[in-house]
């Protein structure tokens, strides 16, 4: 379907497996079922990734949104989740030291399980899916407004884009990105999940999912941040003591800024909570946590350069 179609463009935040409230959000955008694919008469469904992992109906979710986009009534970018899924039954390159591009940890499988599990009796549908994440670009640039999963990194991109035009990796580059701190590996730790930031003197914390981890996500338009608490951008909040430890001159001059002149830009994977609304004039997070009883978040995109709150459209899930 050529572009020139669609008066707008309705973009939808991580789904993770819950299909029926997708059903609900696209019925209350106005789309509806024709020929067995949900559709739009003068809309396009643009998703940020994460279909897969944690939710009751995986499978129904990414026969829903991979019709759509086959059918022209959506497109799709990929998510970490999906990534995740391509290195996991991805063989790593010789002499790395690894058996897959993602390693078969027990925290990896933990990830991954209700995916795998809820396709064990439909192997050949998975490898489907599997050769169909591969069709997934990392990015969405229409001008006026922009997607990527977790971070718009300008100059990445552009490198990226003039090896891979249509913005989608191949074996070759994933099996790449078990170099550590190398291209590929920045290209996918940026875009797909977002920048990290170390905390000081080699400390930990505890994660409400469990995970001890000595670094958190960051802010990545916050321009004249001064401690560490100006930059958090996850659900755990830093402890105080870290919180109000002030940035060094280094560290403030390494940051990534999304400028607020820049396009309108839409990002999903943060884990938000609350009412909707724009992180910025021109930013949105559209991940509010419908796989934890959050809400399924989409914005209607039609025309405006600038974010605008009633735009927002979304499903409680219960």
């Amino acid at each position: 379907m050529a572009a020139e179609r669609w008066q707008g463009y309705d973009i939808i935040g991580d789904i993770h497996g819950c299909a029926k409230t997708l059903e609900a959000l696209l019925e209350r955008l106005g789309y509806a079922k024709a020929n067995g694919v949900w559709q739009h008469p003068q809309r396009q469904a643009l998703f940020l990734g994460d279909i897969i992992d944690r939710g009751p109906r995986i499978r129904e979710a990414l026969h829903l949104v991979r019709d759509m986009v086959e059918a022209g009534a959506a497109r799709c970018i990929m998510g970490n989740h999906e990534f995740n899924a391509l290195g996991w039954v991805t063989p790593a390159p010789a002499g790395s030291g690894r058996t897959y591009v993602r390693e078969h940890t027990e925290r990896n499988e933990r990830q991954i399980h209700a995916t795998l599990e809820q396709f064990a009796n439909h192997p050949a549908e998975w490898n489907e899916f599997l050769d169909w994440f591969w069709t997934l670009p990392l990015f969405l640039d229409e001008g006026a407004f922009r997607l990527v999963h977790a971070c718009w990194d300008d100059e990445l991109i552009q490198s990226f884009a003039a090896q891979f035009p249509d913005a989608c990796p191949d074996v070759d580059f994933l099996q790449a990105s078990v170099e550590r701190d190398g291209f590929a590996d920045l290209v996918f730790d940026r875009l797909l999940r977002g920048i990290g930031m170390h905390l000081p003197h080699g400390l930990t914390m505890r994660g409400g999912d469990g995970v001890t981890r000595g670094m958190f996500r960051t802010k990545f338009w916050e321009e004249t941040p001064e401690t560490y608490g100006d930059l958090v951008f996850q659900p755990d909040d830093l402890p105080e003591h870290i919180a109000i430890r002030p940035l060094t001159y280094r560290q403030k001059r390494e940051l990534l800024v999304y400028g607020a002149d820049e396009p309108l830009l839409f990002v999903g994977h943060y884990w938000q909570q609350g009412l909707p609304q724009a992180l910025r004039p021109n930013l949105a997070c559209l991940d509010y946590s419908a796989v934890k009883y959050g809400r399924l978040v989409s914005y209607r995109w039609s025309g405006e350069q600038r974010v605008r709150r009633e735009n927002f459209v979304w499903v409680d899930v219960r």
